[in-house]
């Protein structure tokens, strides 16, 4: 498994990752202020993005306006299902990297396991021709770390057997009501650390009675609750808000001196 403390973890290739950051998508908006905030205000140090949200040039815009240097910001993008291939894939990364205003991305993800029809291969041909991409691509500096996102354990099997660097990271959908332990203990056993989004469940787990008592007794909100469940499961956890308020809240899931609940949900 992956090495974890309270604030990054070590991925198997030696690269710190923060163990909790801000997601972005193209659902709910996109608020720059609200970007800007959390890199200036909050201490977030880990931002999510994807070519699919259309908001690229905006984070790297943010990353500029906040100050903070870019070698102290862990950025992550991802690649589209429409650029799959060995040469697309390299051409997709620099053109992110482009439109973030950076020279690497920290994190390059496989957004989906699944490949566009009319390409004339099946779907792990694809996928293992892609990776082999990623692999150069980080070999040559221009993303300090690879993974997908989506992929469940037949796929990352595949791609184990098809390639030579093993996945860093795998991004799946994590909390207390889609908890795929199976998964994650796959994970662990071959070293690829689990980052987690939508950890608040869209909302819904949020008046959920168990996770609302423990927020009464601990003092705290229901999605600090959920994020500090995620947190303390070794999960790299990426809350997506625009608001202000919520973003402070999110990156303070317990304050010191505040035991960890004594369940989890």
């Amino acid at each position: 498994a992956a090495e974890v403390s309270s604030e990054s973890v070590l991925l198997s290739n030696g690269v710190k990752m923060p163990i909790l950051g801000l997601g972005t998508s193209h659902h709910g908006g996109y608020s720059q202020s609200a970007v800007v905030f959390a890199l200036r205000d909050c201490g977030v140090r880990l931002i999510d993005t994807a070519k699919r949200y259309g908001c690229e040039e905006q984070v790297g815009a943010a990353i500029k306006q906040s100050g903070i240097p870019r070698e102290q910001i862990f950025v992550t993008t991802k690649l589209w299902p429409l650029d799959y291939g060995y040469e697309s894939t390299k051409t997709a990364l620099k053109e992110s990297c482009k439109r973030l205003g950076v020279d690497y991305v920290d994190l390059y993800l496989i957004h989906w396991p699944d490949c566009p029809r009319g390409k004339g291969q099946d779907n792990r041909t694809i996928r293992a021709e892609t990776w082999r991409a990623m692999e150069d691509l980080c070999s040559k500096g221009l993303c300090r770390a690879i993974g997908v996102s989506n992929f469940l354990i037949p796929h990352l099997e595949q791609l184990i057997q098809d390639c030579t660097v093993v996945p860093h990271v795998n991004q799946v959908e994590y909390h207390p009501y889609q908890n795929p332990k199976d998964l994650v203990k796959f994970c662990q056993a071959h070293n690829i650390a689990v980052e987690g989004y939508c950890p608040l469940a869209m909302g819904t787990a949020l008046n959920e009675p168990t996770i609302v008592a423990m927020a009464t007794k601990y003092q705290r909100t229901p999605s600090q609750i959920l994020i500090r469940w995620s947190l303390q499961n070794g999960v790299i956890t990426i809350p997506k808000s625009t608001k202000e308020e919520r973003i402070k809240e999110n990156c303070h899931p317990v304050e010191r001196g505040h035991g960890p609940p004594e369940q989890s949900p």
